[in-house]
């Protein structure tokens, strides 16, 4: 079975062992207190402000709160702002697994359709439902969406930062993809919360679980310094903090650069595989519509007019999974579309392509699949 429901890739080795390595030769200290950090390590706290200010944005440890992973993070924000029934605005398509965290926490998600052909944010769609919804939390991807890749021009950035803090509404900025650009021609705008450096309206979210490895559960949030007092008070009904090694882990690698070395690993198979499977799709399944994205972990596939649930139904029986389309929407839009992750190349994507071709083949002729609709794991 070749499995395209997880869009993250093997640790970038040597980096994971170092990195734990030098986590345990710093944990000693530590090991003599109670080990319940609810923001964060000092010291990690002070390597991701670091990070932040180095990028433009001056940022204080305060600004910090370390959290277990990037879901950890939006839960920990929605737990505290939104009630049930209250209005969640979010892109259309969005990333799974959020998508599900707000609606099981009671949230109204009103969709805001991306621009065409990954042209970031259609500006005046978000102007129009931040106006008429006045939603209380937005959730945008604006590195590198999940699922289509978009990457949002900095001019957008700037105008829905505005538009939020008119409208009154707190912006969600997870910028879990940010760091994967995998065509260097491309300039990368500056990050949503250089238009809010204080944070009072955006909430930025990071991680090192699509950036590093998935194994590595460390998550972070950046707002203004009494946002995160009331989400470290809030944590106590939680998950009261994250594991410490792992942050000593992080902390180590952001300060020895460790970071950067493992990230252009990381790069450098992405793009590998992204234009493995880009080549296999075109030659095995030429009628599906894509745009290559410049950077992530994900390409956003329209299927030919065929049905991206019943494509999953029988790549599963075919031995390839496959999330749908609906999967990343509101309502069961998106039926026409699969994810594909960069997490196959070579010889691997052929075989994935052929099968997903058989797959759409099976569909086309209306052949019956037997098989019970997957619920392909998705991250």
């Amino acid at each position: 079975m070749i499995d395209l429901g997880c869009a993250a890739l093997p640790a970038p080795e040597p980096w994971l062992t170092r990195a734990m390595r030098g986590a345990l030769d710093e944990l000693p200290p530590y090991a003599h207190t109670h080990g319940d950090y609810p923001a964060g390590l000092p010291a990690l706290r002070q390597a991701l402000a670091d990070r932040y200010t180095a990028r433009g944005i001056p940022t204080m440890p305060e600004q910090i709160m370390v959290t277990t992973g990037a879901m950890g993070a939006v839960a920990a924000a929605c737990r505290l702002m939104v009630r049930p029934g209250e209005r969640v605005a979010v892109e259309s398509p969005s990333y799974a697994n959020i998508l599900q965290l707000m609606r099981e926490a009671g949230a109204r998600l009103v969709p805001v359709a991306m621009a065409d052909r990954l042209a970031g944010w259609d500006i005046p769609s978000w102007r129009q439902v931040l106006s008429a919804a006045a939603p209380r939390l937005a959730y945008v991807i604006a590195d590198f969406h999940n699922p289509t890749g978009a990457l949002a021009t900095e001019d957008q950035r700037r105008q829905l930062v505005d538009a939020a803090r008119s409208a009154g509404t707190v912006l969600i900025a997870d910028e879990t993809m940010a760091e994967l650009r995998l065509d260097d021609e491309v300039e990368l705008p500056r990050p949503v919360c250089a238009f809010d450096p204080a944070g009072s309206t955006v909430i930025t979210v990071g991680s090192a679980s699509k950036t590093f490895w998935a194994g590595l559960r460390i998550g972070w949030v950046r707002a203004a310094p009494d946002v995160i007092r009331s989400l470290v008070a809030a944590r106590a009904y939680a998950d009261l903090g994250t594991p410490v090694i792992e942050q000593l882990a992080v902390a180590w690698l952001l300060n020895t650069g460790g970071w950067e070395e493992a990230i252009e690993i990381r790069r450098e198979l992405a793009r590998g595989n992204r234009d493995a499977l880009v080549g296999a799709l075109r030659r095995h399944l030429p009628d599906w519509e894509f745009t290559v994205p410049h950077g992530g972990l994900t390409l956003w596939a329209r299927t030919g007019g065929l049905s991206g649930s019943r494509i999953a139904e029988a790549g599963a029986r075919l031995g390839v999974r496959v999330p749908s389309g609906p999967r990343f929407g509101v309502d069961g839009a998106f039926e026409g579309y699969v994810r594909l992750p960069f997490t196959v190349g070579g010889a691997v994507a052929e075989k994935a392509a052929t099968r997903l071709a058989s797959a759409a083949d099976l569909v086309a002729t209306g052949a019956t699949i037997e098989a019970e609709a997957p619920r392909t794991y998705v991250a």
